[in-house]
């Protein structure tokens, strides 16, 4: 099960509503060995696309070698899509090198008439993608 506050939560959703119509996409990192989200970190689409999304290799870089130095690693690894469900496409699946992270992802497409957006978390190991619930709470306890 994945937990995290309603201010991740929104901050997630807003930076997915704000990229629309291209894919948005970020991490949130979290003390190493925790499994607890706490730090925002929205990244540049370097794909600049709405079917697709990549993490600049610098950029990514960048982060990597600074949660290095706060012991941190990534506890979620988010992207939204546009025109499609929450859920894994091939190519988000052999992205997905981080079996320890949930996967979040975010539509910004009404395509269930459940509202203006989906938010679902999976975990993505060795190519099998299992669903998790979400919790979302005030804080931490």
């Amino acid at each position: 099960m994945l937990t995290l506050t309603k201010a991740l939560h929104d901050q997630i959703v807003e930076h997915a509503r704000k990229d629309h119509p291209d894919e948005a996409c970020g991490v949130v990192a979290g003390p190493a060995g925790s499994g607890r989200p706490e730090r925002f970190i929205p990244m540049l689409n370097a794909a600049r696309s709405p079917t697709f999304y990549e993490f600049d290799s610098a950029d990514l870089l960048k982060l990597y070698r600074e949660m290095d130095d706060r012991d941190e690693e990534p506890v979620i690894i988010y992207h939204s899509h546009t025109a499609t469900e929450a859920y894994p496409s091939r190519t988000d699946i052999s992205y997905a090198n981080e079996p320890g992270a949930h996967y979040v992802l975010v539509s910004t497409a009404d395509t269930d008439d459940a509202g203006p957006f989906q938010f679902r978390s999976f975990r993505i190991v060795d190519g099998e993608i299992t669903e998790e619930e979400v919790e979302i709470v005030a804080e931490y306890a």
